[in-house]
């Protein structure tokens, strides 16, 4: 049985955990964003020089554990003068490990937009720069909107390994409880709902966006 009261003590500190976890997915989701839209820039606007390196970066990070990837740079760093919180590298590990998915789907949205449309824009007298901000960005991010919220819902999941570098986030949070109470049904199921309302919101969120976003371009 559910113990109600001890769920009840300890909320305080699970939802101080489900903070920290919503922190690594947000702030990893900012730099995956960033860096995986510069990426995938890359891959479809440079030379094949640099699309290699790109492709090479992004098998690299998604052929290996991304478990591996938060300890090389927890223990890598430091030995390369940058010492950082264990916060900090989980974020920065996440983050680029992030990128490296964002950037095939930002890729894919790209490749989406009609190639008639950068042609005009072209004809009109836009700037590369312009034309990647005003005509290919807006567009492939309408398509791929569903798939970067499911990264970031994947986001959430992931951000639990970050436990393993000492980070306090929500199942941290669990599993000291359970050392303190010994009553790991309670904890593992209150963890479970969390984690489900947590991610069920965001589905939410983004189905309203992406609505929204549809709504605005038939208008």
């Amino acid at each position: 049985m559910i113990d109600s009261n001890l769920i009840i003590t300890h909320m305080p500190l699970l939802l101080q955990g489900a903070l920290v976890t919503l922190q690594i997915a947000g702030l990893s989701c900012c730099i995956g964003l960033v860096l995986g839209t510069i990426l995938a820039l890359l891959q479809t606007q440079t030379t094949i020089f640099i699309r290699f390196l790109v492709t090479a970066y992004v098998l690299i990070i998604r052929g290996t554990p991304m478990l591996i990837q938060i300890l090389c740079a927890f223990y890598v760093l430091p030995q390369i003068g940058l010492q950082l919180s264990a916060l900090t590298t989980a974020v920065i590990a996440i983050g680029l490990n992030s990128a490296a998915y964002i950037s095939q789907i930002i890729k894919a949205g790209i490749s989406s937009v009609a190639q008639g449309q950068i042609e005009a824009a072209h004809v009109l007298g836009f700037s590369i720069k312009d034309t990647i901000r005003f005509i290919i960005l807006p567009q492939a991010l309408r398509v791929v909107l569903p798939a970067l919220g499911n990264e970031f819902i994947t986001l959430i999941k992931d951000s639990a390994l970050a436990s393993v570098i000492g980070v306090a986030e929500l199942s941290k949070q669990g599993r000291l409880v359970i050392n303190q109470t010994f009553d790991a049904i309670s904890v593992f199921c209150i963890l479970a709902l969390m984690y489900l309302i947590i991610t069920s919101s965001i589905s939410l969120i983004v189905a309203y966006v992406e609505r929204r976003m549809s709504d605005y371009a038939h208008r």
